[in-house]
């Protein structure tokens, strides 16, 4: 019967999502923006770190086919931009399923311990949130080689905060429900308690948030990598393609316009979507 109603819940909720036309509109878009990401470089006949040395600087040319132009040293703006897209989606991705990971379980334990514990966890967190966390990440990447892995790890690992408040807030208005109490009845431990009756029905907060917790971690990468400590050349991703772009602004606009565009239009997407979907998962607006 639970199961029931829950699928009746993430129905209604699909269909107010796509109701709403902004949601609507960015969930396509992203759609859009990642089958473009996947299959557009192919379309190009250069590769990200190939050199024109007669195109270098160049803007939007269709004739050389170099469709949104060339940085300074030749290569083609179109195929790096989506590759860059490509990178710095797949890092946010990351970063936040480990903070949903983290977050999620730390904010779920505490909410349902209570008392003692849950002050001790949450104290902890109150200090962590006390810490420059942007700090800490270029620490870590500074110390450590720097590596994809890495960044979105460390990312990930400073992200989980906020989402351990969310999730232990619910957690403590859920404890005390007739489904935990009878799963309890029943005999089920802490921890089946935790993660079979209670992270389950919560995943309506947290599916809103991680959706705008994305473009969060795309900025805090695309600025990782603007100062030069994020992702590194030969790979392209849209900060450090800002940050080559900022360099050349005033001579060519056009190698700081096409992967700020492209960063804009996916944070804009993403935020507009996570919007949508709290609307559509909460049933008191309707």
């Amino acid at each position: 019967m639970r199961a029931a109603a829950q699928r009746g819940l993430w129905s209604d909720a699909l269909r107010r999502l796509l109701a709403n036309r902004a949601a609507a509109t960015s969930l396509l878009g992203l759609a859009l923006l990642a089958g473009i990401a996947i299959v557009g470089p192919g379309l190009s006949p250069y590769a990200p770190d190939q050199l024109d040395w007669s195109m270098m600087g160049s803007p939007p040319d269709w004739a050389s086919r170099h469709w949104l132009g060339t940085d300074r040293l030749g290569r083609d703006l179109y195929v790096r931009t989506l590759h860059g897209a490509r990178v710095s989606l797949a890092i946010a991705l990351l970063a936040t399923l480990v903070s949903l990971l983290i977050g999620v379980t730390w904010g779920a334990i505490a909410g349902y311990a209570g008392g003692r514990i849950d002050e001790v966890m949450m104290r902890f967190v109150d200090v962590l949130y006390a810490l420059p966390n942007i700090f800490f990440v270029i620490i870590l990447t500074v110390v450590f080689e720097r590596s994809p892995m890495l960044l979105f790890l460390a990312i990930g690992a400073v992200g989980w905060l906020t989402m351990a408040r969310v999730v232990r807030g619910q957690a403590l208005s859920l404890r005390h429900r007739e489904f935990v109490e009878a799963a309890v009845s029943c005999g089920a431990g802490p921890g089946r308690v935790v993660f079979r009756h209670l992270v389950p029905n919560l995943l309506g907060p947290v599916v809103v948030y991680a959706t705008l917790m994305i473009p969060q971690m795309i900025l805090i990468e695309s600025f990782l990598s603007f100062l030069g400590i994020g992702i590194q050349e030969p790979l392209a991703s849209l900060g450090n393609l800002i940050s080559d772009g900022a360099a050349e602004m005033e001579s060519a606009p056009w190698i700081l316009a096409v992967p700020a565009t492209c960063l804009v239009l996916i944070v804009f997407c993403f935020n507009f979507l996570g919007d949508g979907l709290r609307d559509a998962l909460d049933p008191r607006e309707y």
